[in-house]
């Protein structure tokens, strides 16, 4: 894809919703087609760029904030990027939408709690509904889904190749890949 344009596809939902998995099947999809891009799932980068922070309100915001920095540095200088964190508060993503502009697209990853739930392979959900982990998202803490996200894919009810169609479909829209 010589002459590529950057962009930022940041994926948000609960935890288990399908970010990670739907953003690979992309970056396998792009790859193909020769993108050069990166992902920045919310784990990798919480071992690694955000190590020591907590799951507090502030430290889940700098998390976001260090992704979205990330994301804009890469995506301004030609790199398409894929984010997978769950980014549960809405400012914090309107302030990257806002750094990024028009490079910033938004893809929600819907899926209902109790679907997240029966996904979850960590056991979380089940921790976290006995008490033993505070603050998780969708639990105890909030989600905020987003109001207007370029993209809305839902991953309860549709698969996962209706899922990437919806979202090559909007980046063929914006101009970023070909249309297929």
């Amino acid at each position: 894809m010589a002459g590529e344009q950057g962009f930022t596809l940041w994926f948000t939902g609960l935890s288990g919703a399908g970010k990670t998995t739907i953003s690979r099947l992309l970056e396998g999809h792009l790859r193909e087609r020769g993108s050069k891009l990166e992902i920045l799932d919310g784990d990798v980068v919480r071992e690694n760029l955000s190590k020591g922070l907590g799951f507090s309100k502030e430290d889940r915001d700098t998390n976001i904030r260090r992704i979205a920095f990330v994301a804009d540095l890469l995506s301004r200088n030609g790199v398409p990027v894929i984010t997978a964190a769950i980014s549960p508060y809405a400012a914090i993503r309107a302030e990257a939408r806002e750094t990024m502009g028009e490079r910033f697209i938004e893809v929600y990853v819907k899926a209902s709690v109790e679907t997240c739930t029966e996904r979850d392979v960590k056991g979380l959900y089940k921790r976290a509904l006995a008490g033993e982990i505070a603050h998780f998202t969708g639990i105890d803490d909030p989600y905020e889904p987003p109001l207007a996200p370029e993209v809305t894919i839902h991953t309860d009810r549709e698969t996962k190749d209706e899922s990437l169609a919806k979202i090559l479909s909007k980046l063929a829209d914006l101009g970023y890949i070909p249309a297929a």
